[in-house]
């Protein structure tokens, strides 16, 4: 089985990353509004939407939500959790490398470094062909990635901490052009032990899937405040558009 099969459905992923709430959702999904500007009430595709914290954001400021993830409890929380603000989204389990419709949204998003888990770039070209073919001509699509230079010239290499009584301690590295990560939680001397690795895909890379897909590379960004990409940046970040002569 995949790592990413299997951590996403885990309890403790949650714990790792309770820092990312929704508050920590809003600079991003501030940018995309500045940047592309959605029509009121556009249809808008959230891929690997996680527990749906960037979906809510976008349901409450007006528009019309469905987030795929296939994690099955990933979408049972982002569910719950939806209902429990009062909030309007369709959350579906689905593999991003896989079309759900032609030409039915306005736009997509991918974010939070939702990509590059595949081994092969085959399947990364997938998931971009499938949500280029979801996308209306014209349709908008923005990603937030890593930027693979500043992981390679920041990484940390151990981390530690607590959380609930939990020790938590993330070991990265690089190897054969992926960032690995280990993570191990310790509780009363039981320790589980999961795994990330995400592909240090570069803007060259993402150019290319696009090109091939029928996507137009409209800007980039470095950060959520809006810089300009940089090899030193903290984060890349893509605005793409369909083009209006594929179906």
């Amino acid at each position: 089985m995949a790592w990413y099969e299997d951590w996403f459905d885990q309890d403790a992923y949650e714990l790792v990353y309770r820092h990312r709430d929704e508050r920590d959702a809003e600079p991003v999904i501030d940018l995309l509004e500045r940047a592309v500007r959605p029509r009121p009430g556009s249809r808008i595709l959230d891929v690997a939407c996680g527990r749906g914290r960037h979906a809510r954001l976008l349901a409450r400021r007006g528009y019309v939500v469905t987030g795929i993830d296939l994690s099955a409890h990933a979408i049972e929380q982002a569910r719950a959790r939806t209902r429990a603000q009062g909030l309007s989204a369709t959350f579906l389990q689905a593999d991003m490398r896989t079309p759900l419709c032609e030409a039915c949204f306005d736009g997509a998003v991918n974010l939070f470094t939702a990509f590059g888990y595949f081994e092969d770039d085959t399947d990364h070209q997938r998931a971009i062909d499938a949500i280029a073919t979801m996308l209306r001509p014209g349709g908008w699509f923005f990603q937030d990635f890593l930027n693979a230079p500043h992981v390679r010239a920041t990484l940390v290499p151990e981390d530690v901490r607590t959380e609930d009584g939990y020790t938590i301690r993330q070991r990265r590295w690089i190897a054969d052009g992926r960032i690995e990560k280990e993570i191990r939680l310790r509780l009363n001397g039981h320790e589980h032990a999961f795994r990330e690795s995400v592909r240090l895909l570069t803007l060259d890379d993402f150019q290319a899937f696009y090109d091939r897909a029928g996507l137009e590379l409209v800007q980039t960004f470095g950060a959520y405040d809006g810089r300009p990409y940089t090899p030193d940046a903290p984060r890349l970040i893509l605005h793409a558009r369909k083009r209006r002569d594929r179906a």
